[in-house]
């Protein structure tokens, strides 16, 4: 039984148009699907499912919820019931509830966020197929995003209330949905505070992370490149069509990877990610940074802090 990957996140925008432009013309998604409505649904060219990314039109940015996709359809039922064991509710969904979706599962996690589990999402294929592939596609846009990579939630941490859902949502996909725990940041006099995490279901340093803030809310969604060159390119792309760029290319210390961090037309931030870091493993011993080397964790060159990075989010 196990979760496989991150399946998809659902987030809102404030125009389906301005958005589709950007996650297509400049991130280089590729639409697969509209509903009536104007919300629209996107993949990567080296994802195999219908779709990774939902834009959804609203008149508030933020994620609506974020999706995991399990390796067997009977395996819901068994997480059905570890969840409820737990002590969070859970909902079955009839099929296609998720749009092109098998049944699924809803709940709440601890930090408020909602998300689903699903095994089955229509299949379209990889844009180079799977008999004799070249090693990319023709007619690419933009940075080519290969997939969606992960996404970072920020969640209510409150020591004065004794509040901690980076903790808890730590706590709850460990126990029950088999995630390790590949970094962290501590804080407090004694390292006593979770105050950021960064979990995986797969190989790779983090497929979710989690954050510390006053409130819940989504603080970025990360696009797969190949390497530090397309990073570059990326931020030349950026800078050509003037969206609005958070950092310059970096190096992570935390996950080792590359990045550049950016926002939507609707606020939403965005990250294009590169290197997989290093090989996790359920075995691996959890990399810990305290509170005084967190930004050296975050922007490894300078550990400089960058603007109102961890405040600003939707």
């Amino acid at each position: 039984m196990a979760v496989m990957r991150l399946g998809h996140v659902r987030l809102n925008v404030l125009s389906i148009e301005e958005a589709l432009t950007h996650y297509t013309d400049i991130l280089g998604l590729i639409e697969t699907s509209r509903d009536p409505d104007g919300t629209v649904y996107l993949k990567g060219w080296d994802e195999w499912d219908k779709y990774s990314v939902i834009l959804a039109p609203s008149d508030r940015a933020g994620v609506q919820h974020i999706a995991f996709k399990v390796e067997k359809d009977a395996e819901l039922d068994a997480y059905r019931k570890r969840i409820e064991s737990y002590g969070l509710e859970v909902e079955e969904r009839e099929a296609n509830a998720l749009p092109f979706c098998g049944r699924s599962l809803f709940l709440r996690l601890p930090s408020g966020h909602e998300c689903f589990l699903y095994a089955e999402k229509q299949f379209v294929g990889k844009s180079v197929g799977t008999l004799n592939p070249d090693p990319w596609p023709d007619g690419l846009k933009g940075a080519g995003a290969h997939w969606l990579d992960h996404v970072m939630l920020m969640c209510e941490v409150d020591p004065a209330r004794g509040t901690n859902k980076v903790a808890e949502n730590v706590d709850f996909f460990g126990k029950v949905l088999d995630f390790g725990l590949a970094e962290q940041v501590v804080a407090g006099p004694q390292g006593e505070i979770q105050a950021a995490a960064w979990m995986f279901c797969t190989t790779t340093p983090h497929d979710i992370a989690f954050g510390a803030g006053p409130r819940a809310g989504l603080h970025h969604i990360s696009f797969f490149l190949e390497d530090w060159s397309d990073i570059l390119k990326t931020a030349d792309l950026l800078a050509k069509h003037r969206v609005k760029v958070d950092v310059t290319p970096q190096r992570h210390g935390i996950t080792r990877g590359a990045t550049t961090y950016f926002f939507d037309p609707s606020g939403n931030r965005n990250e294009t990610f590169a290197g997989l870091g290093y090989l996790s493993q359920k075995d691996m011993p959890t990399i810990t940074w305290n509170e005084e080397n967190l930004w050296r964790g975050i922007f490894y060159h300078t550990g400089d802090i960058i603007g109102d990075f961890l405040g600003v989010y939707t």
